[in-house]
């Protein structure tokens, strides 16, 4: 029997966001946004981000420009983290928000450019056990 969407949808979040993120996301599950966590399991993360047009990497990379030139900076900070998994360096973040500082605002990068520098800062705290 094969996988269904929800399932794959599933393997692949936690593959790019890393099973303690997705456990905790889970658990935090309500009646008010069951039905949009499925959808986006089944439809992003099935859909979107199996599609072999793009590598993870570079679609961590689309993800982080459009989150920052958004503004989103709580799903930027995740999607910075799930670096770790996706391949994207700290050069491709940096040559990504140089790119939003041109096409979306000088501001926007610059909030951008903390969130990572802030979000790296706790990987790298984080990996020296501290």
């Amino acid at each position: 029997m094969s996988e269904n969407r929800y399932e794959v949808g599933m393997k692949t979040r936690r593959s790019v966001l890393g099973d303690a993120h997705v456990d905790r996301a889970s658990a935090n599950v309500t009646e008010i946004d069951a039905g949009f966590q499925r959808y986006i399991t089944e439809n992003v993360w099935n859909g979107v981000w199996t599609s072999d047009a793009f590598t993870k990497r570079e679609r961590s990379i689309v993800t982080i420009a459009l989150l920052a030139g958004l503004g989103h900076e709580e799903e930027l900070a995740m999607h910075i983290r799930a670096t770790l998994n996706t391949g994207a360096t700290r050069e491709d973040i940096r040559e990504v928000l140089m790119h939003v500082a041109v096409y979306a605002g000088v501001p926007t990068a610059n909030t951008a450019f903390r969130i990572a520098k802030q979000t790296y800062a706790e990987i790298d705290a984080a990996a020296k056990g501290e």
